[in-house]
Formats: structure tokens, C-alpha cells, sequence
């Protein structure tokens, strides 16, 4: 689809201005640099791949105090947050869900970097979060996380997997990934994470009583589908063989759970 004005000017105003000849992939012909300039959200993906911390237990950790202890970043996180205040996302299109979904991403980071250290996005809070009151300019007008979610992302996209893209910098939230959403490659690494998710223990937890899973599938269960057997349909379309073999078992789910410490590498 093509893309938004502003979003293309954006990436334009991002292209190097040169391009090594080391870096050419001699079987395509395009080289790595000249992929990095179709990315709209370059700038971002540079910070998640220098403060996301990629593990064997699949959780991904991010740096916060790293990122705190860095001016230049910190100042690169905020202009790449700045350049919303000039985006027109008002689409429907994959542009719009990404753009949306690192700018969600981005403010949360910046919340989290802004009170470090902290246990948890929740401190402070005896009921519910921050996510009302931490807003961001998007064309003109201030924008919350809770209004980011739930009246633009879930409603007008309408895709379950929207809960794998946002992350809320707790444990139990799927991991903020070490690269931005990109229109380009958005379904592929929206199903990416996804089986991410659901392929660990923080998604799913199958016990010889049932299935213990993330709270996040009853909290939304209405955008997994509504019913208890749509969410383990929904499980199922992920699950790698093994997993899924052990959900067929027993399906019914028993509980649900959720960890709100910090996702730091502390």
C-alpha cells in the first residue's frame, strides 16, 4: 500500500546519503544500508538493538539503566518520539499499526528510563497504572498509552496480535522486540511474536489440571475470539508441535497469571 506523506518524507529525510560497497549483497544487488533506508522507524530499531537483551529463557530485557546513563540516546529517543507530532496516522494500513505500535513502544521506554530505577511500570499506583496519563502530541493533539490501545489500536485494527507488538515493560508482557515494526515485514513479525509469546511459560503453562495462561487472554479474551475455546484455537495457531500436542491433552484452562516486575536486566 502507498505509503502516507509524512511517513515517506520521514523515511527519505533518513537515507544515507552514501552507500558502502562492502556492504552489497552481490545475490540481490541491494545492499544493507540500502534496506535500513525503506525503514521508516530506522532510528528506533538503532536503540532497540542497542538496549534489548535477548536470552535463552525467551524473555527479552532492556538495559533501562544503560539508556538512562546516555544522553545522546536519550536525546535520540526523544526526537524519534517528536516526529509523531507530524505524522498523519489516521490510516488503516500496516504503516499506521507500526507507527502506532513503536510510538506506544518508544513512550513506554521513555516513561520507564524517566523514573529508573523503579520495581515496576505499577509503582505508585495502589489501582491500575500510568498508562492514562502518560500522553504523547500526535498531530496536534495529546494522545495517552491507554488511548493508544484501546481506542485506536484494538478497535480499528482489530488483530489479536496487537497484544504481542505493545509492550509494557513488565515480565510477563511479550517482549519488546530488538527491532521496530516495520509495514514492510509487519504480518510475518507480528506472527513472529506471537509464537514468541505463546512457545513460553509466560504465555503458556500446561499442568496436569490444565492450562495456565497469560492474563492477558482474559483480560482480552473478547479480541482472541470471546469464548475459552477460541483463546486455545487462537494458542493453537502458534504453538509449536510439541506445545500444541500437550494443549489437545487438556485444554480446559484453569488459571491465569501475570508477573508486573520490571522486564530490566537488573
Amino acid at each position: 500500500m502507498p505509503l502516507p506523506r509524512v511517513l515517506l518524507a520521514a523515511a527519505l529525510m533518513a537515507m544515507p546519503l552514501a552507500l558502502p560497497a562492502q556492504a552489497r549483497d552481490v545475490t540481490s544487488g541491494i545492499t544493507e544500508d540500502a534496506n535500513m533506508a525503506k525503514a521508516q522507524h530506522a532510528q528506533w530499531t538503532r536503540l532497540l538493538a542497542k538496549y534489548v537483551r535477548t536470552s535463552d529463557d525467551g524473555v527479552n530485557r532492556v538495559d533501562y539503566g544503560a539508556l538512562k546513563a546516555n544522553a545522546a540516546d536519550r536525546a535520540a529517543l526523544d526526537a524519534y518520539i517528536a516526529r509523531f507530532a507530524e505524522m498523519d496516522l489516521s490510516g488503516t494500513n500496516d504503516a499506521a499499526f507500526a507507527a502506532w505500535a513503536n510510538l506506544y513502544n518508544a513512550v513506554t521506554v521513555r516513561y520507564i528510563v524517566e523514573k529508573y530505577p523503579l520495581g515496576s511500570i505499577k509503582d505508585g499506583y495502589f489501582f491500575g497504572g500510568p498508562w492514562k496519563k502518560i500522553a504523547v502530541s500526535v498531530v496536534g493533539r495529546n494522545v495517552s498509552l491507554d488511548a493508544i490501545e484501546h481506542n485506536i489500536l484494538r478497535p480499528k485494527f482489530q488483530d489479536p496480535r496487537v497484544h504481542y507488538a505493545i509492550n509494557c515493560a513488565a515480565f510477563s508482557c511479550p517482549n519488546l522486540m530488538a527491532k521496530a515494526w516495520e509495514p514492510a515485514t509487519l504480518d510475518a513479525d507480528l506472527d513472529a511474536a506471537a509464537r514468541a509469546y505463546v512457545n513460553t511459560s509466560r504465555g503458556v503453562t500446561v499442568t496436569d489440571r490444565g492450562l495456565v495462561l497469560s492474563s492477558i487472554y482474559d483480560w482480552f479474551a473478547a479480541d482472541f475470539g470471546g469464548s475459552k475455546q477460541d483463546v486455545v484455537d487462537h494458542l493453537l495457531k502458534y504453538a509449536d508441535t510439541g506445545l500444541a500436542k500437550q494443549i489437545r491433552t487438556n485444554p480446559k484452562i484453569r488459571s491465569y497469571d501475570y508477573d508486573w516486575s520490571l522486564n530490566d536486566t537488573e
